[in-house]
């Protein structure tokens, strides 16, 4: 017989109990009842037997930590139907959810005229904090677009190249508008013919919209970020209502599913058992298919930011001499560079990474969040929850040298694949 705990209006299993996974997936606690003089034991099918999931117990085993003290390594790997059941049930929340779910009971929403100069645009976005914000075209009265982190670092690459030390004057003579465009113009001799960039189509969310379809716009786009859109039946003008984005899906998620994670077994799996995220050569024998880039805190800002471009890559480790992880640099920490007006007095190639960590805002120093390849994927989805926590380093807790990395678009590419 299966049965389940009702408590506090959630439905529960034992799982110090025996488990089963009935027909439709969902994970229940087994008893068996007598119905003849037969020993329990013998009522047990060979069927029955395949599908015990002994309450997720996994087999272990220690692995000693000097900074840890002693940790489990699970060594059960999850079935194909396991895995199928979680992605199942996390396609219907997603499906079942809504984006203005999304939008904080209280709180701001920022956009930028597309006009306003480069300077203050990179001025505004380090004092909101923000990494990618909406941009507002006032002759079309229309959000008309997205100005990104990465746009400032190619802005900050494409003058460096040309002169010795970046001045005011330079951005403030650009407009975000004429970057944009003249951004447009460089691809387009790259890759040819493109459509401009005040005749493509936006992408954009509506409150109506699915989660699902927001994370898979996403992730299909390469983006981070969506605004999120309310057009009134009036025809009058469009209301941006939040900034979407896959962190705040991912606490949607978390939120969801805090008490019952015995519904997914896929969020319980350790890390490090899971196809995802960039990993070092050959780590716990498994290869991984990118590189996993590093600098030194002696190298210079301009292989940072060269290497953010380049490698397609949205934030690199930073490590002392011994190899042991010192911090995150990532895309959005370029905002930080408006601070007293760093980019004016450095050039790029002689501001080493450790003059550039200490401009960094003490506050921003939790953004280099880690973990073991034994941490659940859970764990690492509740600290992606963040929108401040873009990527988590794998480390080993000994030493802290770095063994991976993982980043919300790899998550939920394990997710919705």
């Amino acid at each position: 017989m299966q049965y389940k705990f009702l408590i506090d209006g959630t439905w529960q299993v034992d799982q110090e109990q025996l488990c089963v996974q009935d027909e439709y997936g969902a994970i229940n606690n087994l008893i068996f009842v007598k119905e003849s003089d037969s020993t329990p034991s013998a009522l047990l099918r060979e069927d029955t037997q395949s599908k015990l999931v002994s309450g997720f117990a996994r087999s272990m085993h220690l692995e000693a930590s000097s900074s840890r003290g002693l940790q489990l390594e699970p060594v059960m790997q999850l079935s194909a139907n396991e895995i199928d059941v979680s992605r199942r049930r996390l396609f219907m929340l997603l499906s079942s959810s809504r984006a203005d779910g999304l939008i904080p009971n209280s709180g701001k929403v920022f956009a930028l005229d597309s006009e306003v100069a480069v300077k203050q645009a990179f001025h505004i976005m380090y004092e909101q904090g923000l990494a990618v914000m909406p941009l507002w075209d006032e002759r079309n009265a229309k959000i008309s677009g997205m100005l990104t982190a990465s746009d400032f670092i190619l802005i900050l690459l494409k003058l460096h190249g040309s002169h010795s030390m970046l001045s005011n004057d330079e951005l403030e003579r650009h407009t975000v508008s004429a970057w944009k465009y003249e951004k447009f113009q460089l691809h387009a001799e790259v890759s040819g013919p493109m459509i401009p960039p005040n005749r493509r189509v936006l992408l954009q969310a509506g409150p109506d919209d699915s989660l699902k379809d927001v994370a898979l716009l996403l992730l299909h786009n390469k983006i981070s970020a969506v605004p999120l859109l309310h057009s009134p039946e009036d025809e009058s003008c469009v209301q941006l209502l939040h900034t979407a984005c896959l962190a705040g899906i991912s606490k949607h998620i978390c939120r969801h599913f805090r008490h019952s994670l015995e519904y997914l077994p896929l969020l319980q799996q350790p890390v490090g058992n899971l196809p995802l995220g960039t990993w070092a050569r050959e780590v716990g024998g498994r290869a991984s298919s990118r590189d996993l880039l590093t600098l030194y805190s002696r190298d210079p800002l301009s292989s940072a930011l060269k290497l953010l471009i380049e490698g397609q890559i949205s934030s690199i480790p930073i490590l002392d001499d011994n190899g042991a992880l010192i911090n995150v640099y990532s895309r959005s920490d370029v905002t930080s560079l408006a601070r007293s007006n760093v980019y004016a007095r450095f050039r790029l190639d002689q501001m080493i990474m450790a003059q550039v960590l200490e401009v960094l805002d003490e506050a921003s120093c939790d953004r280099c969040r880690t973990c073991t390849r034994f941490d659940s994927l859970y764990k690492i989805m509740e600290l992606l929850s963040d929108p401040i926590t873009r990527r988590i380093v794998v480390i080993d807790p000994n030493t802290r040298h770095v063994k991976g990395i993982i980043t919300l678009r790899d998550v939920f590419n394990l997710l919705l694949s």
